[in-house]
C-alpha cells in the first residue's frame, strides 16, 4: 500500500502546500479579490442609483459623496491579486505553477478585469466625478447618465469575470 501511494504522488498528484506563510499569502490573495470585487459592485450599485433618479431631481448628497473627486484606491486592491497569486505559486513548493491550466486561465481573466477597470470603469468614474463636482453638477443628472451607464454595464461584466475566476481558483480543475 505504501509503495502505491508513493507511485501516485510521484505520478503528478499535487500535495497541498501547508504552513502559516502560505496561509497568510492565501488570505491576502483572497482579501484582495473580495475588496476589489466589492469596490466594483458598490460602484455599479451607486451608478444604478444615479440612473434611476428622475431627470428633474438633484443628485442626493450620498451619491455626491460617493462620486467625489479622487482615485478609487479600494478598487486598486485588484492589483494585489496577481501579486499574492505569484507569491502563492512560489510558496507552493512546486505543487502549483504557471504551467497549470487553471492558473494561466485565471491570470488571463484577471488581466481582462484589470484592462476593463483601468480602461473603461475607472475613467467613467472620473468623468462622473468631474460632472458632479462642477458648479451646479448636482443639478444636472442628465449629464451623468452616460458615464453612470458605462459604470453599471462594465461593472456587471467585470463582476461576472471575477466570479468566474474565483470559481476557477477554488475548483482548480
Amino acid at each position: 500500500m505504501t509503495s502505491g501511494a508513493l507511485v501516485l504522488a510521484s505520478a503528478g498528484e499535487h500535495r497541498p502546500p501547508v504552513g502559516a506563510g502560505f496561509d497568510l499569502l492565501l488570505l491576502a490573495h483572497v482579501a484582495c479579490v473580495i475588496v476589489g470585487l466589492g469596490a466594483i459592485v458598490v460602484s455599479g450599485i451607486q451608478a444604478l442609483r444615479l440612473l434611476t433618479l428622475p431627470v428633474d431631481q438633484p443628485v442626493p448628497a450620498t451619491l455626491l459623496r460617493y462620486f467625489s473627486p479622487g482615485t478609487n484606491w479600494v478598487g486598486r486592491a485588484l492589483f494585489g491579486v496577481p501579486l499574492f497569486g505569484f507569491a502563492l505559486l512560489a510558496a507552493s513548493g512546486g505543487a502549483f505553477d504557471l504551467g497549470d491550466e487553471w492558473v494561466a486561465i485565471g491570470l488571463v481573466l484577471w488581466g481582462l478585469v484589470a484592462v476593463g477597470a483601468e480602461g473603461l470603469l475607472w475613467p467613467a468614474e472620473r468623468r462622473l466625478q468631474t460632472v458632479l463636482s462642477a458648479p451646479g453638477g448636482s443639478e444636472r443628472p442628465v449629464q451623468c447618465r452616460a458615464p453612470a451607464r458605462r459604470i453599471a454595464v462594465v461593472g456587471s461584466f467585470l463582476v461576472v469575470v471575477l466570479l468566474a475566476a474565483t470559481v476557477l481558483m477554488v475548483a482548480q480543475p
